[in-house]
């Protein structure tokens, strides 16, 4: 079958070469699904291996930009003291490619597998626009260091391409700014044609099927269990897995998923205040009671918090808000004209009735009808997704679904699946920012905890911790001193 040797100096050191045949072996089983592949035997899986994780812009004949797995790694992990502690060397085989039966040639599968392998398999989805080595931080090198086999993709889609580096307006109908400061202007992939956010979902699957096929082809057997896990984008994509796929997933840990629903909330229902606010509110000289702060306040955000030289508004502001408005809109939206018409005045229940965007949302819309257990770990001062517009609305969802389920409290797939939802207080959509605002708290650990507690409860019967908000610098208790909601979205 095709296969793209690594360059040298990508190439993880080799073990053995009694063990030489092992890449053989999986990439036959995978068949002719990858093409372009990449597989070498490592001496450790993690990224205190450099190697693990591929340089930037390192994929031949794509544009800068287009693959960009260092910078992507650093986009939903902490700073570096604070990353996952790594305390041993995992090795094993890692495998890297294109996905074969994607029509746009965009597909991209990473699969590790840890030569002391536990029997298990964790997929992980990814955030925003980013490469399937998104979660080599914050996931990869927590569950192979344990023992799971790893998979990740890129939800079918590569990252972006730049249009232009200085220009006062729009080089072309797709372009994005970068903020609204900003003259550099990009060109997402996913708003080229045959990109569909429908996409996320099907990936997301077929990462399960061929990573269960490399693991049989590996160890000889089937995984035990498979869990999904994802942050944002990615968080969307477990969500839709333990919807969608309850024979390729046994539960799910959902990091700050983003909700989508065509009633709203979504992100075009809550960008554009924040956008439309923002000048105002620096106008005001950050009046934290003046009329644009409540706006954006009213728009679900947290409040603001003030630093020597920012605000985190500002920094959601200057990264987020404009340039995510844009790609989403211009991929569900786009009759609409972005800069002509403006990113803080779209009105999105307005162009219900002006374009097909509606049936744009919904036709990627999470459902709420899990049918496997399922954590949602979300920060109350999530400044891009919004804690009462995301995740508590998905956890809305879900439990009028499970009221659904039939009187016996069973569903199509057995017992009733249990969900929580674990409110970080505290805790935002960037764990980086902690650095300028030392008063935030990191979701990851929580995260990982929740996983741990997804596997006991999946493998063991362990009841999990009830729905709670988690007490800036606490943990997930089994007897919360506040259940449900955080009432307090901030705390000093």
């Amino acid at each position: 079958m095709p296969r793209r040797l690594a360059l040298v100096t990508m190439l993880m050191p080799l073990v053995a070469a009694a063990h030489g045949n092992r890449c053989d072996e999986v990439l036959q089983r995978l068949g002719d699904r990858l093409v372009d592949v990449t597989c070498v035997e490592s001496t450790d899986l993690t990224t205190k291996n450099p190697a693990t994780t591929p340089a930037d812009n390192s994929l031949p004949g794509l544009p800068a930009g287009a693959f960009t797995p260092t910078t992507d790694r650093n986009v939903i992990a902490p700073d570096a003291p604070n990353r996952t502690p790594i305390t041993k060397a995992v090795p094993g085989i890692q495998i890297d490619g294109r996905i074969a039966g994607d029509p746009q040639g965009q597909a991209r599968f990473l699969l590790r597998l840890p030569d002391d392998w536990n029997g298990r398999l964790v997929v992980a989805g990814a955030s925003g626009t980013r490469s399937e080595f998104n979660g080599d931080f914050a996931w990869s090198d927590y569950v192979v260091q344990k023992g799971y086999a790893y998979a990740s993709q890129n939800k079918g889609v590569l990252n972006l391409r730049i249009a232009s580096l200085n220009s006062d307006t729009p080089p072309n109908d797709l372009a994005c700014r970068l903020n609204p400061a900003s003259k550099i202007w990009v060109n997402f992939f996913d708003n080229d044609p045959g990109q569909p956010f429908v996409r996320w979902q099907l990936f997301m699957g077929e990462a399960a099927r061929l990573a269960r096929r490399g693991v049989e082809a590996r160890y000889g057997k089937s995984p035990r269990f498979t869990y999904a896990v994802g942050t944002s984008n990615g968080g969307y994509q477990v969500r839709r897995a333990v919807e969608l796929f309850p024979d390729l997933f046994d539960g799910g840990v959902d990091w700050e998923g983003t909700e989508v629903d065509p009633r709203g909330p979504n992100l075009l229902t809550d960008l554009p205040p924040g956008i439309l606010n923002f000048p105002d509110y620096v106008a005001s000289g950050f009046d934290q009671n003046g009329i644009a702060a409540k706006n954006i306040r009213a728009a679900g955000y947290p409040p603001d918090l003030i630093a020597a030289t920012t605000t985190l508004w500002t920094n959601y502001w200057a990264s987020f808000w404009e340039v995510t408005q844009c790609q989403w809109q211009k991929r569900l939206d786009p009759t609409y004209d972005t800069y002509g018409q403006g990113t803080g005045t779209y009105n999105y229940y307005a162009r219900l009735s002006a374009s097909d965007v509606g049936a744009q949302v919904a036709s990627f819309a999470t459902s709420g009808a899990i049918q496997r257990p399922l954590l949602t770990v979300a920060g109350t001062m999530d400044g891009l997704l919004p804690i009462d517009r995301h995740a508590r609305a998905y956890a809305r969802k879900v439990l009028a679904a499970l009221d659904d389920h039939d009187d016996d409290g069973h569903g199509p797939h057995g017992r009733r699946p249990d969900y929580r939802l674990y409110e970080v207080q505290n805790g935002n959509h960037i764990e980086t920012y902690k650095v300028t605002f030392p008063q935030l708290e990191f979701i990851q650990p929580h995260a990982q905890h929740a996983f741990d507690l997804l596997v006991q409860h999946v493998e063991q019967g362990q009841a999990l911790p009830p729905s709670q908000c988690i007490p800036h610098g606490g943990t997930i208790s089994e007897s919360p001193t506040q259940p449900g909601h955080c009432a307090d979205q901030f705390v000093p």
